[in-house]
């Protein structure tokens, strides 16, 4: 863990002078925001029209509370209800030749970013990327879609939106409370009254959340797309590696001890990197390595037979599944 987010969410014993050093750019970072966000709701910064109704699945923390899942999760209720849904992007770490830019069978995390590709390959909607949302809103409104998600985009007030749900990570949750960068996050603890619904993956949620869990059901081969159910491939390789390139690499790691794997190697790198061959060789080429489907989605070039990913779902009760089959919905009800 870098030494940053060992300030952000545990104790060390330099927490205090570190978070007093960062304090003066924590204000000016506190100052440019609320002007920011005063001035979409005084009007003096317009907000996009809405051409379809919009639910922003975001956060008010830096990366690695879940979710692509929970996107991934809408979109499998969507397509239960016959609901032609489409998934807008910022597209992180991809850079296209024009925005926005609407996914293909053939697109690369290069083109898109890590995220999209993932979403577009597991579920086969339109998803669209780029800095402007409202316009990549317009690009999926003319494939006929009724419903567009957000994967992120709770800051982006530019984006009129419908439903708001924030994710939060249950074990960190607001990790030390202050604003970026003493602490990490993006808004104050006051947008969690905002929203309309929150979702806790993992750890302990409140009365007024929702409690969500990811899932693994098979091990999948990146070479081959092999799919191994977990149990049996847990049986015939206990002992594995693991590498991560998310915003929390230690619960993929923590989730692979659960599920009874022996990790003998494992490394980390910065959420969204972009991997390359040389990142892999320090691994003993004889024992199966294991990512996240996120990362599996940038080594697809150079990939080797023993390379396996695996993919989560995320798991919420039928109650709190339901309240989200009626907000989808009545927003499509709208436009239908």
């Amino acid at each position: 863990m870098r030494l940053i987010e060992q300030v952000w969410f545990k104790k060390p014993i330099l927490k205090w002078p570190i978070i007093i050093a960062l304090l003066p750019l924590t204000c000016l970072f506190y100052l440019i925001t609320t002007i920011r966000r005063i001035g979409y709701k005084w009007g003096l910064l317009s907000t996009g029209k809405p051409l379809l109704p919009v639910i922003v699945v975001g956060n008010i923390g830096v990366g690695g509370n879940g979710k692509t899942p929970v996107v991934l999760y809408l979109i499998s209720l969507c397509q239960q209800l016959g609901i032609k849904v489409g998934v807008i992007s910022r597209g992180y770490g991809g850079k296209a030749q024009s925005y926005p830019y609407v996914l293909s069978p053939e697109s690369s995390a290069d083109q898109a970013g890590d995220e999209p590709v993932l979403i577009n390959q597991r579920t086969k909607v339109p998803v669209a990327v780029g800095a402007d949302r409202n316009a990549s809103c317009e690009a999926l409104k003319s494939l006929g879609c009724e419903l567009i998600i957000s994967d992120d985009g709770l800051q982006h007030y530019r984006l009129a939106r419908s439903l708001e749900l924030l994710v939060v990570d249950g074990n960190r949750r607001f990790g030390n409370g202050f604003l970026l960068p003493a602490g990490p996050l993006r808004e104050g603890q006051w947008r969690v009254e905002t929203v309309d619904h929150i979702i806790v993956n993992g750890g302990q949620a409140k009365n007024n959340e929702i409690a969500m869990s990811l899932k693994a059901e098979m091990v999948c081969n990146i070479k081959t797309g092999e799919s191994i159910p977990l149990r049996e491939f847990v049986a015939q390789y206990s002992q594995v590696n693991a590498a991560a390139g998310i915003g929390d690499p230690d619960r993929f790691f923590n989730m692979l001890i659960q599920l009874d794997f022996k990790v003998l190697t494992s490394k980390s790198f910065v959420d969204h990197h972009h991997f390359c061959q040389a990142d892999f060789d320090g691994f003993d080429s004889k024992t199966p390595l294991l990512m996240t489907e996120k990362d599996k989605v940038k080594c697809l070039e150079f990939a080797q037979d023993n390379w396996w990913y695996l993919p989560v779902n995320a798991k919420m009760s039928e109650q709190d599944s339901k309240k989200l089959i009626n907000d989808i919905q009545r927003l499509t009800n709208l436009v239908r």
